[in-house]
């Protein structure tokens, strides 16, 4: 395979570095999620809940800003073709995963960013606090907060079938599909 076949570099590291705080960040959502701040208080600690917090939206504002930074990327320097082409099935299952995956990539760390402010709680990243670009209003804050779970559970779902689809082309077909993303030869 080609360089041309292949995503820039830049693309590959993007998709790689996003994976990765990806899946930190849900995986510190869900046990946010299934414990509570009281549940994860009396299973971790204060230091530590307090840390998974500060973690949590920090990743959050992080992969926001990556992901921006990505999409500029993708839509200046496109992607590749596949060599040999998708099938019908395939091309169409792809963009919808990939499409819908951006928006929800995109949607998930803002939505958490309103609930947060919404509820009064500080949007951290790393020790600074950034804006939190809505006014206190606890109702309005759950309802984020639940769309914002919602949102998690979908990103879940568009990673099984994103995950399951590169197993398919490179375990099942070997068709050098995921090679487009690889950051090996």
């Amino acid at each position: 395979m080609t360089e041309t076949n292949r995503y820039a570099l830049i693309q590959r590291l993007l998709h790689w570095l996003i994976a990765l705080l990806v899946l930190g960040t849900l995986g510190v959502g869900m046990i946010l999620g299934f414990l509570g701040f009281e549940g994860t208080q009396e299973t971790f600690g204060k230091t530590v809940t307090n840390a998974l917090y500060t973690g949590h939206k920090t990743f959050g504002v992080m992969i926001l800003a990556l992901m921006l930074l990505r999409l500029g990327f993708r839509l200046a320097l496109g992607a590749p073709p596949y060599r040999p082409p998708l099938t019908g099935f395939e091309r169409v299952a792809s963009r919808a995963v990939h499409d819908l995956l951006y928006v929800a990539l995109l949607a998930q760390p803002v939505l958490g960013w309103l609930a947060t402010a919404a509820g009064g709680y500080p949007v951290q990243f790393f020790a600074w606090n950034l804006p939190g670009l809505t006014g206190k209003n606890q109702a309005l804050s759950e309802r984020l907060f639940s769309l914002h779970e919602m949102a998690g559970w979908v990103i879940v779902g568009l990673l099984v079938l994103h995950i399951g689809g590169a197993m398919q082309h490179w375990l099942i077909k070997r068709d050098g599909v995921m090679t487009r993303m690889s950051l090996f030869n």
